[in-house]
């Protein structure tokens, strides 16, 4: 799963948001995460992930999120 960790932490949408549309492209079946660093981020992310077909699981990670991605 290591190979499959997209980091958008410190960036502002819709930055996570395009950041997760090119892992969701290059990963078609899921099993990837996003890592995020703010609850905006962390909410556009999730949204587009499940508008997407996808099942989202959010695990904090200190002050980071941690948007695991993978098929329903």
């Amino acid at each position: 799963m290591k190979d499959n960790i997209y980091d958008a932490r410190g960036l502002s949408c819709p930055e996570p948001v395009l950041i997760a549309k090119d892992a969701l492209a290059a990963n078609k079946s899921g099993g990837f995460s996003v890592l995020v660093s703010n609850t905006t981020s962390r909410n556009n992310v999730v949204m587009f992930l499940e508008n997407n077909g996808l099942k989202t699981n959010v695990k904090a990670d200190g002050d980071d999120f941690i948007i695991e991605a993978g098929r329903k």
